[in-house]
């Protein structure tokens, strides 16, 4: 079997939205632009290696604070738009791999129902508080002495289809919270209830003024309805490595591989070692720092930061892809961290397509759907197409430098 390339990344940047989407409205997320914002925040974003690839050609109305526009990218580049009923992490995983979201998952804006509370506390043994829409680090803030005193959950929600249970390390051990948190997803696959994900949220510290969230955190996703793009490029006999909470988002399907991560940094490093790897197949990474860390709690100094930082890691990753690798940068959902609110934003989302076979990059039209990356990969590696999506390969330079 002949493959145009015989590896291909996708790489994830968690809530890297690039403006609003033309629904954006029927979200109240009208004006949002995680990108603009986060550029305007930082003065000036220090992005070199995401600039040569064209990131600011993707939106030449409004270029980025220190992201020049290129005359020559690297790389090919255009914007996506999400067909998913949500703007959640799972939607937009789930739409990339050719299996969108088009029955939206439930929402709790008030709260869940006192029946699943006490199913919850009765299974646990432990009385819930707060249940209702909160931060994370702000709801921990908040209780989390009280926590500590009386042993009991912290209940939260989003604007997204979310349950999470938020317990101190040293008062409720990690596999007791993981326990509750599988007993409260056992729940909510169905209907009344009908939850995209349950995340266990431990924390350490020894008072509101240093309370952490861990990298132990867990999400819990409903289990794909129908086989990914994933599924069958494994049974096709091809290998599929899982980087960060990827393992998580498709409950375990579709993965030869998978390495947990406990930040972008180490995700990118274990990317970078996977580079070293001589396989054959998908490599599917997800850094979730600029969601969990800075747009929910609104910090676009240090998103932009993180920015920064990935960028400098990418650096140094893109010496190491071969002629017959191909990469794709993208996102998942925006996160404006200078736009109200804590929740998800519904943008349009970046996506940078590279191989160091490209004499050079240009525009790609604008992506109806997400679909699109999975459908890449399908034709590419020859497995059953999605029933969504259009592959990118035949609209690829592929002209050797």
């Amino acid at each position: 079997m002949t493959n145009p390339y015989k590896r291909i990344h996708i790489i994830v940047l968690d809530s890297v939205g690039t403006g609003e989407a033309s629904d954006a409205a029927k979200y109240g997320d009208e004006g949002c632009d995680t990108l603009g914002h986060v550029a305007e925040a930082m003065g000036r974003l220090n992005v070199p290696n995401l600039a040569k690839m064209g990131l600011s050609n993707i939106r030449t109305e409004k270029p980025l604070k220190g992201v020049p526009i290129q005359e020559h990218p690297t790389a090919f580049y255009t914007k996506m738009h999400e067909v998913s009923a949500g703007k959640d992490s799972m939607d937009g995983h789930w739409e990339m791999m050719g299996l969108p979201v088009m029955t939206p998952l439930r929402t709790f804006p008030d709260g869940f129902p006192p029946d699943l509370i006490e199913k919850i506390e009765a299974f646990s043994g432990r009385k819930v508080i707060w249940n209702k829409p909160a931060s994370g680090t702000e709801i921990i803030k908040k209780f989390g002495e009280r926590q500590m005193k009386t042993g009991e959950l912290i209940v939260y929600t989003s604007g997204d289809s979310v349950l999470q249970i938020a317990a101190h390390e040293k008062v409720i051990p990690l596999e007791e919270l993981y326990r509750v948190c599988e007993y409260a997803r056992r729940l909510t696959i169905n209907e009344p209830y009908h939850i995209g994900r349950i995340i266990a949220r431990p924390y350490i510290g020894d008072s509101a003024d240093n309370f952490e969230r861990t990298s132990d955190r867990r999400d819990l996703t409903l289990e794909p309805p129908e086989e990914t793009v994933m599924d069958k490029l494994v049974k096709a006999g091809f290998e599929s490595l899982a980087i960060g909470k990827i393992n998580d988002i498709f409950s375990g399907h579709g993965i030869t591989e998978g390495w947990h991560t406990e930040s972008n940094e180490d995700g990118m490093n274990q990317w970078i070692g996977v580079l070293d790897r001589d396989f054959h197949g998908l490599s599917f990474t997800n850094l979730v720092d600029f969601d969990a860390k800075f747009g929910h709690r609104r910090e676009p100094v240090l998103f932009g930061r993180a920015l920064e930082t990935f960028d400098r890691q990418l650096g140094e990753a893109l010496p190491k892809l071969r002629a017959d690798d191909l990469l794709m940068i993208t996102a998942d959902h925006g996160n404006d961290p200078g736009f109200r609110g804590t929740d998800h934003t519904r943008e349009y989302v970046p996506l940078l397509v590279y191989s160091p076979r490209f004499r050079e990059g240009r525009a790609l039209p604008v992506r109806k759907t997400f679909a699109d990356i999975g459908a890449t990969v399908a034709d590419n590696f020859e497995t059953e197409k999605p029933e969504v999506g259009t592959s990118l390969l035949s609209e690829l330079n592929e002209t050797e430098r």
